[in-house]
């Protein structure tokens, strides 16, 4: 009884050990890339704030030219 109860307490930290060893590498990445101290990093598009005025609901204002697209004339 005792070798059967001490098999399966080792059968039980094994497993638990061997899912958090696996569990790592399927972790997310950030949607961000942030720097060192956590801070988004300012390089990357994703990252930048509009040019211009946004509304209330935070949204960029199309009233203005910084928040336009530019696009293509038609002749």
């Amino acid at each position: 009884m005792k070798k059967i109860f001490v098999f399966l307490t080792v059968l039980m930290l094994g497993m638990a050990s061997f899912n958090q060893v696996n569990a790592l590498p399927f972790q997310t990445k950030p949607a961000q890339h942030l720097k060192k101290d956590g801070t988004p990093d300012k390089r990357f598009k994703a990252n930048k704030k509009p040019a211009g005025p946004l509304k209330k609901d935070g949204t960029a204002d199309m009233r203005y030219k910084a928040n336009k697209k530019a696009t293509p004339k038609k002749h």
